[in-house]
């Protein structure tokens, strides 16, 4: 036996967060545990985990500091509520028969445990700690999460310490908003008056970047720390190199131009993927679009059907969108630029757009708000996980 589970629960200083590991006294997690025991360092002294002094738990349990204790407060709050917690969970879960078929001494369970510096409460510090522990255990038994939940899941998560959210595109559709601007107060501006919505992109257009630099990004992420934000780059040659910049610079995606040398093309996808950023091909001026797709060793996350500005007055090109997903083998989202207007919207959308780009009607309008709310109302897409917490699954 060798389980894995983790659990975090609770907020302030007093969160609680359990990582744990079961297994046979006999195989590698009794080695662990009795190295636990056995081998102190100063600050992070495991302790076996008791209901009470002289009740020990089973099956037999060391509680491990994640944290250096480094006062008497943290010793404290280490072997008193956080010991007795974990101890409790343990000893409950017998009792609830969570253990069934398993002999309870014949393994052994390692918890590690963290504390912060500034916890105070120790009635929360316990209540929280004995939800993680009691969580991670069933996790462990349950080997929490399969596959399908994990994948499902992880462009859905937000860490709950991290302070901000890594934001990915799984509810299509999206409204992108194109800065093609060179005013940064106007970018301020926009930025301020976009609704906060989950289904809003925020793209730095060719033009600002030109004008300011990849830095541009930091400025746009510190008014909206949890968009998702394009570099508009239009690759056309060190795919790679540029791609990276753009990762470095915080986007959390960059256009290649399709009109780039396929390996070109081919490195700033590769390197997309390996900075953990989205790498979308521009089709301004190209062809055909599928044709492109089905050529590349490897296949880019978004295609943007791109009708530029000086030919608006031509038609969408929209009819492509189910060959260059097949091209892609299905797994493509795929965005239409150049001169969207509220009344295309459904037309886009029937034609398979997942990503509609619009940049004056937004940032050119006398009231920015009102102009993206109309927008997304023909998204027809809620809020994504409004009542949702850390634990629902």
């Amino acid at each position: 036996m060798y389980l894995v589970g983790e659990a975090l629960i609770g907020d302030g200083a007093e969160l609680a967060h359990i990582d744990l590991l079961m297994g046979d006294k006999e195989g590698p997690i009794g080695s662990a545990f009795a190295n636990a025991v056995s081998q102190l360092s100063m600050g992070h002294t495991p302790l076996l985990a008791v209901v009470r002094p002289n009740l020990l738990t089973k099956p037999a349990t060391v509680v491990i500091p994640k944290v250096t204790l480094k006062d008497m407060s943290q010793v404290n709050e280490m072997f008193g509520p956080v010991q007795a917690a974990v101890a409790k969970a343990v000893a409950d879960c017998v009792e609830e028969d969570l253990f069934k078929g398993i002999d309870v001494e014949s393994c052994v369970i390692l918890v590690s445990a963290f504390v912060h510096p500034d916890a105070k409460d120790y009635n929360k510090i316990y209540r929280y700690n004995y939800g993680a522990t009691k969580l991670a255990l069933h996790r462990a038994l349950d080997k929490f999460p399969d596959v399908k939940t994990l994948v499902f899941e992880k462009d859905r998560a937000a860490h709950g310490i991290m302070g901000f959210k890594v934001t990915r595109l799984w509810d299509a559709p999206y409204l992108q908003v194109a800065m093609d601007l060179v005013d940064m107060g106007k970018v301020a501006q926009v930025l301020k008056e976009v609704p906060e919505n989950d289904h809003v992109i925020i793209e730095a257009g060719t033009p600002l970047i030109k004008k300011f630099g990849l830095g541009v990004i930091g400025e746009i992420r510190k008014l909206r720390p949890n968009a998702f934000i394009i570099a508009d780059m239009k690759i056309l040659d060190t795919g790679n190199l540029e791609a990276r910049m753009a990762a470095d610079a915080t986007a959390d995606a960059v256009v290649v131009s399709g009109l780039a040398p396929t390996s070109t093309i081919e490195k700033a996808i590769s390197e997309a993927r390996k900075v953990g950023i989205y790498s979308i091909v521009d089709m301004l001026n190209v062809t055909n679009p599928a044709k492109l797709i089905a050529s590349l060793k490897v296949k880019p996350d978004i295609v943007e059907l791109h009708r530029a500005i000086d030919v608006e007055e031509s038609a969408h090109a929209w009819g492509d969108i189910p060959a260059i997903k097949k091209a892609a083998g299905g797994k493509l989202l795929v965005a239409t630029a150049g001169g969207i207007r509220v009344d295309v919207v459904k037309d886009a959308l029937k034609a398979g757009a997942d990503i509609l780009v619009v940049g004056r009607a937004i940032t050119a309008s006398k009231d920015i708000g009102h102009a993206a709310d109309e927008f997304l109302d023909q998204l027809n897409r809620d809020e994504i996980d409004q009542f949702r917490v850390m634990t629902d699954f």
